[in-house]
């Protein structure tokens, strides 16, 4: 009778090849396994409208009438909604309710998972800690809610894709603001506003499960802290950097939310931990955006696994042993803000990439360096300038020693008055300040702007995180722009600009190129 497999759509922020790396994998497993396979999808950039990838193609809308034509047509024994991403994931409902058969999780499941309220009652329900939340009727609960817990708070609405509307509000009048976008984005949704954690690690659990049972699951970190969206952050694979305490309560809250929400089939949970304090954020149970990358690192298709499951086939989980993987796979974003005029080329809690890329490595800097390259990254060459502008003290500190490795490297540092007189007076830095821009015509002789566009800088590091100064994030915004408009490798993460200082003193940009097979027969022996 066949499985109907829901595609990803239309590419978009958020929704992209992944996905469709995830239903053709799907439907590759379907027809192996003996099953007539019939995928939905409207997209002709994707590899799952091959006419060869299934046994039946509707090149069809992924509206709720449509999908139930097709089904009732092809009398299909089930559906598959979670591999094609939040598109398909939302029509599990009503598909559900019109009497189709979803297959793996159930629809009521899934809604449990998605509805912040409901979420957020289950996580309190069986002991797993989550940063203070509720849910506001009016925006004068959620100021009076703000100030009890403190700003900055994280505004966020149910059932949307790459944090659509998703925002940090670190005052009232951001709040305010930000609730009514997160309102009209949410329809009729609930809107949570939780307390946002500073200097918190965002913590990656990809798993698949049967029967609210996990299988099998990988554990990856974020380079960047908490408050970048997990499809624009960097990502390492295994996690090289978490206590194993941290590590068992992450698997010890998957395993309790697993059961809770009975999942059969992929599902991601992001978590945030400081210290040994670990916290959830949300989780997602379809496949996410990192299941290509997970597969693909451990030489393992979870797609393939959780598949089987979803139609209650004998599964058997794949030998995993983390310990014994002798390399690291970095996973990069990719933007373009070149093509977007005026857009600010800075990282938040609503996704803005429109790629990535993932390279392997014989260690973690070495990997991010590869993957950085990767995705366009021009390294500065030896002697040129290299502009750093830092809005708080905090991060200065954080930088410092990579400041002191870009200097030894011969680089000629430029840096803004604040940032310049920060190195000089505490480190002994040679670095020549440049003033601030004030506006975009402001780039006269010894001016930020005039470095970018006239004096040869091949490299800008520009962290505004920390501030709430207008003039600050004014200034910060004109030199990004800048740099992204002249082509110049531009970092904005704290994180990133140390791990950049870090792979380029240890002389990594020299390094030379392996198959993935030399990676995958390390792991063999």
């Amino acid at each position: 009778r066949g499985v109907v497999v829901l595609g990803c759509g239309a590419y978009c922020i958020g929704s992209s090849v992944e996905f469709d790396w995830c239903a053709v994998s799907a439907v590759r497993q379907l027809r192996k396994d003996g099953f007539k396979s019939i995928i939905i999808n409207y997209n002709p950039e994707t590899v799952s409208t091959d006419y060869d990838e299934s046994d039946r193609l509707y090149f069809e809308e992924m509206s709720l009438e449509r999908v139930l034509d097709i089904y009732e047509r092809e009398g299909a024994a089930g559906v598959v909604v979670s591999v094609g991403g939040q598109i398909p994931n939302n029509l599990a409902g009503p598909l559900a309710e019109s009497g189709a058969h979803i297959l793996g999780t159930s629809a009521r499941d899934i809604e449990r998972a998605e509805d912040r309220r409901q979420f957020s009652d289950m996580l309190d329900d069986l002991g797993v800690k989550q940063p203070q939340w509720s849910v506001l009727s009016s925006k004068d609960e959620a100021v009076e809610f703000s100030n009890k817990v403190g700003f900055p708070v994280l505004v966020r609405p149910s059932f949307v894709l790459s944090g659509a509307a998703m925002r940090v509000a670190s005052d009232e009048t951001e709040l305010r603001n930000f609730l009514g976008l997160a309102a009209d984005v949410a329809d009729d949704k609930p809107v949570v506003v939780t307390k946002f954690i500073l200097g918190a690690k965002e913590i990656e659990f990809d798993g698949v499960a049967n029967g609210g049972k996990i299988l099998n699951y990988a554990i990856g970190e974020h380079l960047e802290n908490a408050g970048v969206h997990s499809g624009d952050a960097t990502v390492i694979l295994p996690a090289q950097k978490l206590y194993v305490g941290t590590i068992r309560q992450i698997k010890k809250s998957a395993a309790a939310i697993a059961k809770a929400l009975n999942i059969t089939g992929p599902f991601n949970i992001q978590f945030m931990g400081i210290e040994n304090d670990v916290m959830v954020i949300e989780c997602n149970l379809r496949a996410s955006r990192t299941f290509p990358f997970v597969s693909k690192t451990l030489n393992a298709n979870f797609i393939s696994l959780a598949t089987r499951a979803m139609c209650g086939l004998n599964v058997t989980p794949y030998n995993i042993s983390l310990l014994d993987i002798d390399y690291v796979c970095v996973k990069a974003p990719m933007f373009s803000f070149t093509r977007l005029r005026g857009a600010d080329p800075t990282l938040g809690v609503e996704m803005a990439s429109t790629g990535e890329v993932a390279c392997f490595g014989d260690d973690a800097h070495g990997a991010f360096l590869q993957s950085l390259l990767a995705t366009g990254f021009k390294l500065p060459k030896d002697g040129a300038p290299v502009l750093i502008s830092i809005a708080s003290d905090p991060f200065r500190h954080e930088f410092a020693q990579s400041a002191q490795t870009l200097s030894k490297m011969g680089f000629k540092l430029l840096g803004t008055p604040g940032t310049a007189s920060f190195y000089k007076d505490n480190y002994g830095l040679d670095i020549t300040e440049v003033t601030k821009p004030v506006d975009k015509d402001d780039s006269g002789p010894g001016s930020a702007l005039d470095a970018i566009k006239e004096g040869g800088v091949e490299l800008v590091i520009n962290i505004s995180e920390g501030t709430t100064r207008r003039d600050e994030i004014t200034a910060g915004y004109l030199v990004r722009r800048a740099a992204v408009d002249f082509g110049i490798g531009l970092i904005t993460n704290v994180k990133c600009a140390v791990w950049l200082a870090i792979a380029m003193g240890k002389g990594m940009q020299t390094f030379k190129a392996k198959s993935i097979s030399e990676f995958y027969s390390l792991h063999k022996n």
